[in-house]
């Protein structure tokens, strides 16, 4: 979910990029009971405030959410429950590897923990950006996150995502704890591919 610095993080989760998440617990989608949307920018203080209230993710400046609403909603998607946003997931494609979504932060309310939010979000987002009608242009094919290895309930939650694609999911070492400038655990890359059903591919 991947929810660090520059890694994936699910809330009930990691830091500021690394994945991790209590929406992982979620393992199959459900019936939520939520909607789901792209994030607007009066969306950024809620997004913050729920980063900050799982007390697992890195909680990045109030300013960095305001530009990611702006910037990547086109590959990122909010959970809303009667008016109120419970969940999100921030991604964003990648400069040298436009085909590749990197999943950097998941998370979700404390009361919206294990309801399949997570999962749900996860689909809705995988399922946008792989649309041919998407500005990416059907063109995205493959989903990189990270995760670190005391992790096991999000990269659980990413290798259901992989299965429900019929894809493959491979790690590999990204970030060995000595890059960091803090105290930070390892952050493996779990690699997904291909992301987009046959169908999709197809158009």
């Amino acid at each position: 979910m991947s929810l660090h610095t520059e890694s994936t993080q699910t809330a009930g989760s990691t830091g500021t990029g690394s994945t991790t998440s209590s929406a992982a617990t979620d393992a199959e989608p459900a019936s939520t009971g939520v909607s789901l949307r792209a994030p607007r920018i009066t969306d950024a203080a809620r997004l913050w405030q729920i980063a900050d209230e799982s007390q697992v993710l890195d909680v990045n400046s109030s300013y960095s959410y305001l530009l990611w609403c702006r910037d990547f909603a086109a590959t990122s998607v909010v959970a809303e429950s009667d008016g109120r946003v419970v969940g999100f997931v921030t991604g964003y494609l990648r400069p040298d590897a436009s085909g590749t979504l990197f999943v950097w932060q998941v998370a979700v309310d404390a009361d919206q923990r294990g309801r399949g939010t997570g999962v749900a979000m996860l689909d809705w987002l995988v399922a946008t950006v792989t649309a041919p009608d998407h500005s990416a242009g059907g063109d995205v094919n493959a989903l990189e996150t990270t995760v670190s290895p005391d992790n096991p309930a999000s990269i659980a939650m990413f290798a259901s995502l992989a299965r429900r694609r019929d894809a493959e999911m491979v790690r590999s070492e990204l970030f060995e704890p000595d890059v960091f400038p803090d105290s930070h655990a390892a952050e493996d890359l779990y690699t997904i591919s291909p992301i987009a059903r046959k169908n999709e591919r197809d158009h």
